[in-house]
Order: C-alpha cells, then sequence, then structure tokens
C-alpha cells in the first residue's frame, strides 16, 4: 500500500480498481499493522484455541459422529469460531475466557483494521468518481456503522472431501479484511466457474467485496462466491474482521453512478440493511441473486421512497 503514496499510485489504484470490478478479492502488503501485533494476535488466537475451544470441537465431532462420516455433509462447517463486536458498542469484556493480554492485544488490532477499512473505502470512492466519505456515509445509519471480527480455527479434518470448512457463500456486509494463517492454505474464491486458492502470504491482509458494496455501485463491483477447503493436517487460523453498515442504515446505489453511466434503470433494490440481514440468515450458501430479488419485492411492498440525490 505504500505504493499509493509515490509515482506507483496510479498503477496500484487501477490494481484495485480490476480486482473490485473483476475479482472481488485482492491481498494487501504494507498496510500498515505492525508486525509484531499481527504475531502477537495470531500466537494467542491459536492459545486460545489450544486452551478453550479445541476439546468442545471434539466433543461437537464425537457427538456427531464426524470421524466415520461416509457421504456429504452439506448442514454444518468444519471450524470452530467465535465473535467478537466492536462497534457500535464493543462486547470484548462480555466474551468469556479471553486472557486479559489477548483481549487488549484484539482490541489494538481491530482499531487498526477498523482504521485500514476506512481509509480503502476512500480509495474505492476515488476509483469510483464518488465523492470522498460517500462510502463511510453510506455505511452510517442512526449510530454508525457495524463492526465485528469472526476469529476462527479450521482443525485437521479426516474427511475433507466430504466436509468443507466454510461451504461457499458470499459475504452480506460491506468490506471485509482478513487476516489468515500464512503456512495452512483453504480458502478459495469462485472465478468463471472455476475454483481458485488465495495463498496464504505472511503478514498480508485479504480484502473482499460484500453484497452492500455490490448493490451501492449498482453491481459495478461484484461480492464472489469464497469457501473454506478443510485439510486433513494443520489447523487454519482466520481472523475475519467485517466493517458492515449500521442496522438501520439504508442501503441503495449510489446516485452519482446511476447518472454517470447514464442507467435510468436501476438494477439493485433499496432496503434497511437489518432486513437483508434477517434473510441473509436463513439463505447465506445460496445465490445472492434471489436475496436481491426478494429485497426487491419487498420494497415495492413497503416502497421506501425514491432515491435522494442530494
Amino acid at each position: 500500500m505504500e505504493k499509493l503514496n509515490g509515482e506507483e499510485r496510479g498503477a496500484t489504484m487501477e490494481r484495485i480498481k480490476d480486482a473490485c470490478e473483476n475479482w472481488g478479492f485482492f491481498e494487501l502488503m504494507n498496510h500498515g499493522i505492525p508486525h509484531e501485533l499481527m504475531d502477537s494476535v495470531e500466537r494467542m488466537t491459536k492459545e486460545h484455541y489450544k486452551k478453550c475451544m479445541e476439546q468442545r470441537f471434539k466433543e461437537m465431532v464425537a457427538s456427531r459422529g464426524l470421524e466415520a462420516v461416509q457421504s456429504e455433509i452439506n448442514d454444518l462447517d468444519w471450524e470452530s469460531t467465535f465473535f467478537l463486536r466492536h462497534l457500535p458498542v464493543s462486547d470484548m469484556s462480555d466474551i468469556p475466557d479471553l486472557e486479559e493480554d489477548y483481549r487488549k492485544a484484539m482490541k489494538e488490532f481491530a482499531g487498526k483494521i477498523e482504521k485500514l477499512a476506512e481509509e480503502l473505502l476512500d480509495l474505492l470512492c476515488e476509483n469510483l468518481g464518488l465523492e470522498k466519505g460517500y462510502l463511510k456515509k453510506a455505511f452510517y445509519g442512526s449510530k454508525g456503522p457495524t463492526f465485528g471480527t469472526k476469529v476462527s480455527n479450521y482443525p485437521p479434518c479426516p474427511r475433507p472431501e466430504l466436509i468443507k470448512g466454510l461451504r461457499a457463500h458470499t459475504d452480506a456486509g460491506g468490506i471485509i479484511l482478513l487476516f489468515q494463517d500464512d503456512k495452512v492454505s483453504g480458502l478459495q474464491l469462485l472465478k468463471d466457474g472455476k475454483w481458485i486458492d488465495v495463498p496464504p502470504m505472511k503478514y498480508s491482509i485479504v480484502i473482499n467485496i460484500g453484497d452492500q458494496l455490490e448493490v451501492i455501485t449498482n453491481g459495478k463491483y461484484k461480492s464472489v462466491m469464497h469457501r473454506v477447503i478443510a485439510q486433513t493436517d494443520g489447523n487454519r487460523m482466520s481472523i475475519a474482521s467485517f466493517y458492515n453498515p449500521g442496522s438501520d442504515a439504508i442501503i441503495y446505489p449510489a446516485p452519482a453512478l446511476l447518472e454517470k453511466e447514464d442507467q435510468q434503470q436501476q438494477v439493485y433494490p433499496k432496503f434497511v440493511f437489518e432486513d437483508y440481514m434477517k434473510l441473509y440468515a436463513g439463505l447465506k450458501f445460496q445465490a445472492k441473486e434471489p436475496r436481491f430479488e426478494a429485497m426487491k419485492a419487498m420494497a415495492s411492498a413497503v416502497n421506501l421512497g425514491p432515491i435522494a440525490t442530494a
């Protein structure tokens, strides 16, 4: 990212634009998050799994008879997770079993990721020709954005061909920033009908576009199906932070983009983010297009009013 400050800025912005339009994913190096902090977060996350979560995961596997599974499992993921909420109100102090040092490191890490997310949203605005701050404002709602982290471990799996680490889905929210294991792979994205590995790179942050950015850009940027393949050896760590709209934020295509592209026909619906999330909860592992159509039908029924162009 340091290339944004020099003569390579134009070429770097072009690469980000291409990634958003054609891949829905890109990998960031030199993002300004200290390597020592990332090392601490990774070490403590792995220690926390061993100490507090591994046994629970093994018990779940035993209770479901998953060790001896013979046919494909489509209703669960081979992952052990917990969630942290940062905004609008943090629940960090309410999460049991977190060592104080780990809590402190995660709080510092979340602060850096939040700042990076907001920097990235402004870079996307620049590439889209939207005024600086537009996307942050679009996410704002009455209490600011929603921002949280999903901390996952993907333990060794005896039958990865029958159980996914995480089934294929697009992310419902805004922009997702992932700090993933640099040794154990597993993340894949769907491109032109083929699954492509997202290789682990030390100290990188993987960025992907969520459904809400697809709506706001009226499809110029696309959220992309991705999944995690379980591995027979190695425990993969994944720390995914979701910078999403506030629950009452009203999401709709940016009028400036509709005007610029002379698209009189608005393709994407207008809806309240929380309503989309309620729908997504039951349909996460299905295609996104029917979700957009359902929101369109809901918008017609309740009529959220015309799109403000001011």
